[in-house]
């Protein structure tokens, strides 16, 4: 943990808020610009964030050079050292909540579904989550959806290549215990809009970030 990169966003007017640990997509850092302003919208709701970085985004920032995320063991084990630092000390009554973006989201909710998950973890928030490959419809990535052993958010743009709303709802995954889905009209995978919509991004993020805080405060 000495190299990690944490960026910590404190919540705006909230002694004991919910603290959310926040992992990045495959392909961006913790401090992209869409983590940025997520970060910032969920701090003006009453959330903490505690975003850091995976090894292989952790060594691009030391060389520059891009590379492929490392395995999901490697990905697991660096988040679970990351929550059990953020868990250490926390007030009970706030409540710690893993998350993230694309992949990170994914890692999160996989970690969700093991049953020796930190007790000090309440749920898991995923924003844009990868529920397949773009154009892969084949290859979907819920199987552990069925043995949750906490709540999990999902929130998700319509017309997002890795699940569009029709194509989620004939699963009829919202159906299934500890699963929540939730949806930003117009939305790709980046919580882009569609040019002819008036919300801007920015606008979908704060949607985004609203109805996260609503789940965590739900949860705690």
């Amino acid at each position: 943990m000495n190299s990690v990169t944490v960026f910590k966003t404190r919540a705006q007017g909230s002694v004991a808020a919910p603290v959310l640990v926040l992992a990045h997509g495959a392909g961006a850092p913790a401090d992209s610009p869409f983590m940025e302003l997520l970060a910032a919208a969920l701090s003006a709701q009453g959330v903490t964030t505690v975003r850091f970085e995976f090894p292989y985004m952790e060594k691009r920032r030391q060389d520059g050079k891009k590379r492929p995320p490392d395995r999901q063991p490697t990905l697991l084990g660096h988040f679970r050292a990351v929550i059990a630092e953020a868990c250490a000390g926390v007030d009970g009554q706030a409540g710690v909540f893993v998350g993230g973006k694309s992949m990170g989201g994914r890692m999160a909710s996989i970690l969700a579904a093991e049953p020796g998950i930190d007790d000090s973890v309440r749920g898991a928030v995923c924003f844009g989550y990868p529920f397949h490959p773009p154009g892969k419809n084949d290859r979907w990535r819920t199987d552990h959806f069925q043995s949750l052993c906490r709540p999990i958010q999902i929130i998700q743009g319509t017309r997002d290549p890795f699940g569009r709303q029709a194509e989620v709802a004939a699963r009829d995954l919202d159906a299934l215990d500890n699963v929540n889905l939730a949806w930003l009209e117009g939305g790709d995978h980046d919580y882009r809009p569609l040019a002819r919509q008036s919300e801007s991004r920015e606008d979908l993020i704060h949607q985004a970030a609203a109805t996260a805080a609503r789940f965590m405060t739900r949860e705690v």
